[in-house]
């Protein structure tokens, strides 16, 4: 087998290039994903289950690319043909998503458009990634992969960073960062717009300077003979049984890893912004409840016709004022302040409800109530429909409503008979207002944290190799990543914020080095490609784990009504990463067969 050549640095640079573009990309996406659905209205509850489509299609997609890959030749080469599709559909991608809540749908259609725009996105990014990973593997030798993946792990923390700021400093150079509630700030609509066309360019960058190896120059240079190079592939099953241990005993530490760092990417944002920016909470109904249970739905009726809940907003029956009920739609005070309208509790520039049930409205001066005025203001206060009710009334649950020729038409609906309007009570869920500047404020700064993690990230980066025990130096890393997270769970100071961040990210960093710095080095022959992509599953699985415990273990924390303690699964996602640290004293190192060289090592021009 011939040995691979050295390559110079800007060759190995160029290998990687195209990872910072690859990586804004994925940056936007796990900073701002759990912002994007909060805004649009998802239930804290449910953020996590949001989070299980990225690594389900990296799980998918990688495998499939490395599988195809290792078998693809054409003009383009082995590798490049898939980051060419992958970062084509991501592009279109980042377009859409940030806008999930600006085409007028309804809640439940806005999250599904986001879903389905989140899942193309982490397909096309994964496909765009995984070449640039592979193509370290193809053409580079041992003696220089460990730095051939500090580069490209100095590229991914600098797309990082370059995309994590992006919302901030479209903040800071004045551009809104508040929005209608339901839709998405435009710092973070032009962040994303904007990573899409640095991706492109570097995309662009990548297919004119690096040149792949032929067939057989990559097959002389990984030692497969031009009889094993037609042979069929033994298939998934059979690698991963053959699979070095390596491959096993740092996938269990990265299972640990990858757990706590979902974690952080769906809860982070809400925890600072409860934390540090003290944003104001708002309370929505999930239904009514008599004698022991819940009636909900989006839409809630009474007698089939009169509306008195809407996804969770419920409806102004009027007001009271002077000892008297005015029943109206639209309520105006001082003459120029609507607060309500269409039996909807308006709110404020800061996404804040101007009025509330059950307390005074300030400031009186004058009132109308659908245009006729009201003489006898005192004590205004609104009333809702159920607590007009008496006796027993019917009450419908729909899906849909739609008013057809001035009347009411419900689909989707049942209808029950209650019994008793004063034993009927709201039941209630508290969340983060997402329409305030406090809260779009927390979610630039965590942008801007995220930021500090992958700065720290490539400090820390270039002092690993001055360990003289990788090992020592995982599990460390490790170990300070996880005093970062269970620190995050309580500070409320947002600069001292970075402290925890700047831990995280040594974790992160030896995340990025030394896992397919040790595999790859176990690794030989013609099956690199779809081992990389397998060994994704390490990275994707764990995720999907967490993905589908968090919703579970936040409702065991939870209590009903008040609001999510999301702080507290960055003091969980702290074992976990702890767990992975003492896990790395199992990994074995070692490498795959090796053969004699029959040349000697050269500076190459074949990239």
């Amino acid at each position: 087998m011939k040995t691979k050549p050295d390559l110079g640095f800007w060759k190995l640079w160029n290998l990687s290039f195209g990872f910072f573009g690859v990586q804004i990309a994925y940056a936007l996406q796990s900073a701002n994903v759990s912002r994007i659905f909060t805004t649009i209205g998802a239930d804290p509850h449910d953020l996590s289950y949001f989070w299980i489509l990225p690594p389900l299609m990296g799980l998918v997609v990688q495998p499939v690319v490395g599988v195809f890959s290792d078998r693809t030749w054409n003009r383009f080469g082995r590798r490049l043909p898939y980051l060419i599709l992958g970062a084509t559909i991501a592009v279109i991608v980042m377009c859409l998503l940030p806008n999930a809540g600006s085409f007028h749908f309804q809640i439940s259609g806005a999250i599904l458009f986001g879903l389905v725009a989140l899942m193309m996105l982490d397909t096309s990014i994964n496909m765009a990634m995984q070449p640039f990973k592979m193509l370290v593997g193809d053409m580079v030798n041992e003696k220089q992969k460990s730095k051939a993946y500090s580069i490209q792990s100095f590229l991914c923390n600098a797309g990082s960073v370059v995309g994590f700021i992006f919302p901030i400093c479209l903040g800071w150079l004045g551009m809104k960062n508040v929005a209608p509630t339901g839709v998405v700030p435009p710092t973070v609509v032009w962040s994303f717009y904007i990573g899409a066309a640095i991706l492109l360019v570097c995309v662009i960058y990548s297919l004119v300077k690096i040149k792949e190896w032929p067939p057989e120059v990559y097959n002389e240079y990984n030692g497969i003979s031009n009889t094993a190079a037609k042979e069929k592939s033994p298939g998934i099953v059979k690698l991963l049984v053959k699979a070095p241990s390596t491959f096993w005993s740092v996938g269990l530490v990265q299972f640990f890893c990858w757990f706590a760092f979902l974690f952080l990417w769906t809860y982070a944002t809400n925890t600072v912004a409860h934390n540090a920016f003290k944003t104001p909470t708002t309370t929505s109904v999930v239904g009514i409840n008599y004698e022991g249970r819940t009636y909900g739905a989006n839409y809630l009726l009474i007698d089939n016709n009169v509306l008195i809940v809407d996804h969770g907003k419920v409806m102004v029956a009027g007001v009271e004022a002077g000892g008297r009920f005015y029943p109206g739609s639209t309520i105006v005070i001082n003459n120029t302040d609507t607060i309500v309208r269409n039996h909807a509790i308006l709110s404020n520039d800061e996404g804040i409800a101007v009025a509330s049930f059950g307390e005074q409205i300030p400031d009186v001066r004058e009132m109308t109530v659908d245009g006729i005025n009201v003489s006898d203001f005192s004590g205004a206060t609104l009333k809702d429909y159920l607590s007009q009710l008496q006796g027993s009334f019917q009450l419908t649950e729909a899906g849909i409503v739609a008013e057809k020729d001035g009347k009411v038409s419900v689909e989707d609906a049942a209808t029950y008979t209650i019994g008793s309007a004063a034993a009927c009570s709201y039941e209630t869920k508290t969340i983060l207002n997402s329409a305030t500047p406090q809260y779009n404020d927390a979610g630039n700064w965590v942008g801007l944290l995220y930021a500090v993690q992958a700065l720290g990230s490539v400090c820390w980066a270039l002092l690993l190799p001055r360990f003289r025990s990788r090992k020592l130096s995982y599990s460390l890393s490790l170990l300070l990543a996880a005093g970062g997270f269970m620190m995050l769970a309580f500070i409320t100071n947002k600069w001292i914020l970075f402290v925890s961040f700047i831990l995280i990210g040594c974790g992160w960093a030896a995340m990025l080095a030394w896992p397919f710095t040790i595999l790859t080095n176990s690794l030989k022959g013609g099956n690199i490609g779809t081992y990389l992509g397998l060994f994704n599953g390490t990275i994707t699985i764990p995720q999907i784990v967490a993905a589908l415990a968090g919703g579970w273990i936040l409702s065991l924390m939870s209590k009903p009504g008040a609001l999510a303690p999301e702080y507290m699964m960055m003091f969980i996602a702290g074992i976990a990463i702890g767990i992975g640290a003492l896990c790395v004293f199992i990994i074995k190192e070692g490498s795959g067969e090796k053969s004699e060289p029959i040349e000697t090592p050269a500076i190459s021009d074949e990239i």
